[in-house]
C-alpha cells in the first residue's frame, strides 16, 4: 500500500518537468519571434521607424527598438544581418591620400558660402570663418599603427586661421571642444606633429558631452580599430551641419553651435568600393547605437548641402549614394563583444 502513492508522486514530479519543459521551450520560441521582429523592425530607415512611431503606440514600438537596436548591432557586427552599400570599380584604391574621390564641394544651404581649405598633411578641413568651426573635415587611416602616444597636448589656437578661436571660448560652456579629424587615428598613424595638429581649434567644433563621449567616439573606435584592418585603409569625411538662419552661438563668441553631426565612411577591397554615413543629432542620448544613425549620402547631401566623392564616375556615384546601407560594416565575434563592452562601460 506504501507504494502506490510513491509512484503517484513520481507520475507528478514527471508531469512537472515536463510542463516546466514545454513552458521554457515556448518561452525561448517566443523570445526567438520576437528577436526576429525586432530585428526586422530597426533595419529600416529612420524615417520608416519615425513614421511607425508617430502611428502606433509606444507600448508597441518602444520595446521593438529597445530590444532590436542592440540584437541587430550583434547580428550585422557578425555579417548575420544587415547589407552594405557596396559597389564594383575598376580603379585602384588611392593609397596613401587623403581623399578617396575628391574634397567635399559645396551645393547648396546650408553649407556656408565661405568654405576654405586647410590642409594639415594627414588631414584636410574645411573651414568657415562665419561659423568659427569645420564645416567638415577629411582624413584617412592606414592599416599600420607604428606609433603609441599616450599623453594628450592642450587645445591651441591655430595662428594660421584667423578665426580659429582661443580654447577658452569653450569654458564652461556646456559643449566639448569635439574633434572632428580625431586624436587617436591621427595620432596613431602619423605620430606627435600630427596629434598637435589635431588639438588646434580649427579642427573642433561644440559637440554636446553626450554626442562626443558617446556614439561619435563609438565610430571614431570602429574607423581606427576594426574597419582599418579589414580594409587596409579607410577615408572618411566627418562634418558639422547648422540650421541656416539665425543659429546659436557659445556665449557671445561667434562659434555656432551645429544641430548635428555626420561620418561618411569609404572603403575599397580589390575592386568592390563600400560606402556608410551616418548621422547624429546634438541632442542626442548617451546610450545611442551607432547603427542607429544610418543615412544614404543622398539624404546626407541633401541635408548638409555638400557633395561627397564628387571624383567618383556617375555610374558608381549614383547608385551608392543612393543605398541605404541597413547595417555598419561587420568585424567578427572578437570584436562585437569587445564593441558591446566598451559600449555599457
Amino acid at each position: 500500500m506504501s507504494k502506490r502513492p510513491t509512484k503517484k508522486r513520481k507520475g507528478g514530479r514527471k508531469t512537472a518537468r515536463r510542463f516546466a519543459f514545454i513552458a521554457a521551450l515556448s518561452f525561448f520560441a517566443f523570445i526567438c519571434a520576437y528577436g526576429v521582429a525586432a530585428s526586422w523592425f530597426v533595419h529600416h530607415s529612420r524615417k520608416w521607424i519615425a513614421a511607425k512611431k508617430e502611428s502606433l503606440p509606444a507600448l508597441v514600438t518602444a520595446p521593438l527598438v529597445a530590444f532590436g537596436q542592440p540584437l541587430a548591432e550583434l547580428t550585422d557586427s557578425l555579417g548575420i544581418t544587415g547589407h552594405d552599400a557596396v559597389y564594383e570599380y575598376d580603379t585602384e584604391q588611392p593609397s596613401g591620400q587623403v581623399f578617396f574621390a575628391g574634397a567635399p564641394k559645396r551645393i547648396a544651404l546650408p553649407a556656408p558660402d565661405d568654405i576654405e581649405i586647410i590642409d594639415k598633411g594627414p588631414f584636410v578641413i574645411g573651414w568657415s570663418a562665419k561659423l568659427r568651426h569645420p564645416v567638415w573635415c577629411a582624413y584617412h587611416v592606414p592599416k599600420a599603427a607604428p606609433h603609441y602616444i599616450q599623453d594628450r597636448p592642450n587645445f591651441q589656437k591655430d595662428n594660421f586661421v584667423a578665426s580659429s578661436p582661443p580654447p577658452a571660448c569653450y569654458t564652461r560652456s556646456g559643449y566639448d571642444r569635439g574633434h572632428m579629424a580625431p586624436n587617436f587615428a591621427i595620432s596613431s598613424r602619423f605620430g606627435k606633429s600630427a596629434q598637435i595638429k589635431s588639438f588646434l581649434t580649427s579642427n573642433i567644433a561644440p559637440q554636446s558631452p553626450a554626442l562626443n563621449r558617446g556614439v561619435w567616439r563609438e565610430v571614431e573606435m570602429r574607423i581606427a580599430s576594426y574597419w582599418s584592418g579589414r580594409f587596409d585603409e579607410v577615408w572618411v569625411v566627418v562634418g558639422a551641419i547648422d540650421a541656416p538662419g539665425e543659429g546659436e552661438e557659445i556665449n557671445g563668441t561667434g562659434i555656432e553651435i551645429p544641430d548635428s553631426f555626420f561620418q561618411v565612411i569609404v572603403a575599397q577591397d580589390d575592386m568592390d568600393v563600400y560606402a556608410v554615413a551616418v548621422l547624429y543629432n546634438q541632442d542626442c542620448e548617451g546610450r545611442v547605437w551607432p547603427r542607429e544613425g544610418l543615412v544614404s549620402i543622398d539624404e546626407l547631401e541633401e541635408l548638409s548641402g555638400l557633395d561627397f566623392l564628387p571624383d567618383l564616375p556617375d555610374f558608381i556615384q549614383d547608385p551608392i549614394e543612393a543605398e541605404l546601407p541597413t547595417r555598419l560594416w561587420p568585424v567578427g565575434f572578437v570584436n562585437s563583444l569587445g564593441m558591446f563592452i566598451k559600449h555599457y562601460r
